[in-house]
């Protein structure tokens, strides 16, 4: 296997992962302002730089999440970003999947492969057991994209976050590093909670 870039967390064949950094505002926003009619109205990624810095801020320094820009490896372009939030320690070690991928970058499954880096990096290096992805059930890309990694329907919780004005109504997936280490041949990355 090729070993990742400095640059990148890590790679696959077409994108690589790497954490949110200052320098990257400039491009992230002229690119989430490009994808606002892709985004509207599941998703409000900063659209100013000083929102940006803001963002990306709490994505390196909160230690309840943690942030990944999606890079094209051939152009090195950024192709969308996705964060798990929420992350919970101890017995539970689980975190919330969030994600968004940018309008040039839609329909190529850039942003399937680089999910997929996310969680085996979720449960190998960050050592969860458990991620969530919440979506609204109208978000088909979204949902297709939860199934097609092997996350499983769970549930469904009215009113669930606030987002665009409104308390929305959210499908609940979700996926173990068992049911990932099954799925690929593998086995899961960590067998109990280690001591915080």
């Amino acid at each position: 296997m090729r070993q990742p870039s400095r640059r990148h967390l890590a790679e696959g064949p077409r994108t690589g992962i790497r954490p949110f950094t200052a320098a990257d505002g400039a491009e992230f926003t002229a690119r989430a302002r490009e994808s606002q009619e892709l985004h509207r109205p599941w998703l409000f990624p900063p659209t100013t730089e000083e929102a940006y810095a803001a963002y990306a801020r709490t994505l390196v320094e909160d230690p309840a999440r943690a942030g990944f820009l999606v890079c094209e490896r051939e152009s090195g372009a950024l192709a969308g970003f996705i964060n798990i939030n929420n992350i919970v320690r101890g017995g539970f070690r689980c975190g919330a999947l969030g994600y968004g991928v940018f309008a040039h970058a839609a329909g190529r499954g850039l942003m399937r492969e680089a999910l997929g880096l996310v969680v085996d990096r979720a449960f190998g290096e960050l050592r969860l057991h458990r991620l969530e992805i919440n979506v609204q059930p109208g978000n088909g890309a979204s949902i297709a994209l939860a199934r097609r990694l092997g996350f499983r329907l769970e549930g469904f919780s009215p009113d669930f976050l606030f987002i665009d004005g409104a308390w929305r109504d959210h499908q609940r997936w979700a996926l173990t590093a068992g049911m990932r280490a099954a799925a690929t041949g593998g086995r899961p990355a960590a067998t109990g909670p280690r001591e915080e």
